[in-house]
């Protein structure tokens, strides 16, 4: 009996679950956590920013009145 179209298909069999682990370690929580930090770091820049510039108008304003 000839067992060589097994080794055919053991490897496309093999690779689904390789395929799918790669998938799934690639998409991980990681990522997202850093693009959340990263964000959350912004945002606390931008109102930083925000505030620093509400007060330069307002000395701006005492000055023009």
């Amino acid at each position: 009996m000839d067992w060589t179209w097994l080794l055919f298909l053991m490897c496309p069999l093999m690779m689904l679950p390789m395929m799918y682990f790669m998938m799934k370690g690639s998409h991980g929580q990681s990522p997202e956590k850093n693009q959340h930090n990263g964000l959350a770091e912004e945002l606390a820049q931008l109102k930083k920013q925000n505030e620093d510039m509400q007060k330069e108008l307002q000395k701006l304003n005492n000055i023009v009145e």
